[in-house]
């Protein structure tokens, strides 16, 4: 079956896809054994493509811009595959949900894929298979993977040790934005794009664009070879888009080499990542540990006992201590 749906996935076949990216997500024994060995099949078919993360506080036109960026790119060529990550996902099921109507059109055009992500959880709110489904889009094909986060926090930190570039999306009021973001948020930054620069917003867009320059003069550079440029644009009439892509292109010329380097560093990273998570789900797992983690737990709730005693007792419960 393995086989099958890996030859469906270098056909380009989306339905083939959409099923590896589920087997990738679940947490079954026997699925992740297989998407495992899926995985490693198509690995030769990966790595071509342009990963790019794209957050943003709320309101500022996030999935507008992703349609408009998206249409613009599949107009020029491009296979886009699109990953939202929703850290809020596990709670209520999450805005990611919408996607499909709040990208009505993207979600039709032929040269696309839209694929929610819940993040259960894991580290940073990112999806744990989030880098699997992205192996697996540019395996099928796809140029360009956009990965979407809901909101501004931890995700963001985790989908910048996915991508190559990391774009923060601003509103015109950029005064308010950037209270709302972390130092280390704009750190991460390779481009900065100011949303909703038209109508009786664009003076103002003009004006937030300057603060924002302003703001990263104060910040150490991410890239010695790179500098984030803050651009102008328009989801709504489809305005600066084409120069969105442009710096992107720009960003990866310059880097050059370096994009490579970059990589190996992420896959290095996502390995000790897969080391803590399967270590922690083992541990939690094993019989002599899961008849005793209540009430460890309820000791470390109620302050009588350390969480890193609680740790410690838990761990030897593990080991046979």
């Amino acid at each position: 079956m393995t086989d099958a749906l890996a030859e469906g996935i270098r056909k380009g076949d989306r339905r083939s896809l959409a099923r590896a990216i589920t087997l990738a997500e679940s947490t079954r024994a026997d699925h992740r054994a297989r998407a495992e060995t899926l995985i490693e099949e198509l690995l030769p078919a990966t790595g071509k493509a342009a990963r790019i993360g794209i957050s943003g506080t709320p309101g500022v036109g996030k999935s507008t811009f992703i349609e408009a960026f998206g249409g613009f790119l599949t107009g020029h060529g491009h296979k886009v595959a699109v990953l939202a990550v929703d850290p809020s996902s596990r709670r209520s099921g999450g805005s990611i949900l919408g996607d499909k109507t709040r990208m009505e059109a993207l979600s039709r055009d032929a040269r696309a894929f839209i694929r929610p992500s819940p993040a259960g959880g894991t580290l940073g709110g990112v999806a744990r298979r989030t880098r699997e489904a992205m192996l697996l889009c540019e395996a099928a094909g796809f140029d360009v993977v956009l990965v979407e986060t809901v909101g501004v926090g931890q995700s963001e930190t985790a989908v910048a040790d996915l991508v190559d570039l990391f774009l923060l999306l601003l509103g015109p009021a950029a005064g308010d934005d950037l209270q709302g973001i972390k130092r280390g948020i704009m750190e991460l930054a390779d481009l900065i794009v100011v949303n909703k620069a038209d109508g009786d917003l664009k003076p103002a867009a003009g004006r937030a664009a300057a603060e924002v320059k302003s703001a990263l003069h104060l910040l150490r550079p991410k890239w010695p070879q790179w500098a984030p440029p803050v651009l102008l644009a328009s989801a709504v009439e489809r305005r600066g888009i084409d120069q969105v892509w442009a710096a992107i292109e720009r960003f990866r010329a310059a880097l050059g080499p370096r994009l490579a380097e970059h990589r190996a560093g992420q896959a290095r990273e996502w390995l000790w990542r897969e080391i803590g998570d399967t270590l922690i789900e083992t541990l939690r797992a094993h019989p002599a540990v899961r008849g005793d983690v209540a009430a460890v737990e309820a000791a470390v709730a109620a302050g009588r006992l350390s969480p890193g005693a609680g740790a410690r007792r838990l761990i030897g419960r593990f080991l046979g201590a």
